[in-house]
């Protein structure tokens, strides 16, 4: 099934969503990988408060290019998302409701997506070029000294992505994903 969403998303949006299906994103989401997690779990355990609100934010784990001239951002597309894992209950704790990556994820994820009515979504691996046309504008909204992983705002319009986890904790593979990327590029 295909779907047309607009960000941010909240628990009640992603119930009817089921792995597999298609999903074009628009509106606002944020850029967070490694550094930016290991940042926030510290700010969490240290209660100084997160450098912004992830009430129902969709969190994408990418590091983009920089740039060309007159260009919201350069090439970024899904890193590896298993990095993450250790993150996930915590960022889902913090109001967090989708992230965005690449590859598979560890067991325990479907089950937090259940517990937590969150989704993991696949974005589209080796289309970095691509997926920077569905951006219409960027700003580092925290840890800029992280250069390409400083966290971003992104406004996305018509990103695509697939559903690899849902609320359910239903998922499928990176290569059972493959078949539906064919019939939407």
């Amino acid at each position: 099934m295909t779907h047309h969403l607009s960000l941010p998303l909240s628990k009640k949006t992603l119930l009817p969503l089921r792995a597999g299906d298609a999903i074009y994103l628009s509106g606002p989401l944020y850029t967070a990988r490694d550094a930016a997690h290991i940042r926030l779990a510290a700010a969490v355990a240290a209660g100084t408060g997160l450098p912004l609100d992830l009430q129902d934010v969709t969190i994408f784990y990418t590091g983009p290019c920089p740039p060309k001239p007159g260009e919201p951002i350069g090439s970024l597309g899904p890193t590896t998302s298993q990095r993450m894992d250790p993150f996930v209950e915590m960022m889902f704790l913090q109001g967090m409701s989708a992230m965005i990556g690449k590859g598979d994820r560890s067991p325990h994820i479907s089950t937090l997506c259940l517990t937590y009515g969150g989704v993991y979504f696949l974005g589209l691996g080796g289309a970095a070029a691509l997926t920077a046309s569905q951006v219409r504008h960027s700003t580092v909204v925290a840890y800029e000294d992280l250069g390409t992983e400083a966290i971003r705002r992104l406004e996305v319009e018509n990103m695509l992505v697939f559903v690899g986890i849902d609320t359910l904790g239903q998922s499928l593979s990176e290569q059972e994903i493959s078949k539906y990327r064919r019939t939407h590029l």
